[in-house]
């Protein structure tokens, strides 16, 4: 079986990266370890252990690289957060103060909001229609 295990999200700070994506995004912070060169391998993932899938937060390294934090898809909904239970993570989310770039929709693939991260990333709230 293959799958796609992490996905690597360039970041201007590792610490404040992972505040946001566990406190505001309720992810679990699954790896923090340091690295020969400085740097840290850390990944967060949104599901319980072994759920699979994963972001690995990634310190821009150069001008090239920190160019991209925030913009990693040339603006579009690059990353796709499903949930179980729409309401609940929305309301949640917003408490947390995740800025929604919208209100909820209600498509016949399912209920819907866009959303950025700390960086200005955007991603889809989802909860698929049965």
């Amino acid at each position: 079986m293959r799958r796609i295990a992490l996905v690597t999200l360039v970041v201007d700070d590792y610490d404040e990266a992972i505040r946001f994506y566990t406190e505001a995004l309720g992810f679990r912070l699954a790896e923090d370890e340091p690295r020969p060169d400085g740097s840290r391998w850390v990944v967060v993932e949104p599901g319980p252990e072994g759920a699979g899938g994963g972001l690995l937060l990634a310190r821009g390294k150069n001008e090239a690289q920190r160019a991209r934090v925030g913009d990693q898809t040339g603006g579009r909904v690059g990353f796709f957060l499903h949930t179980d239970d729409f309401a609940r993570d929305h309301a949640r989310m917003r408490a947390a103060g995740v800025t929604f770039l919208e209100e909820p929709r209600h498509e016949p693939y399912g209920s819907v909001a866009v959303f950025q991260d700390l960086y200005g990333n955007r991603w889809d709230l989802l909860q698929p229609a049965v």
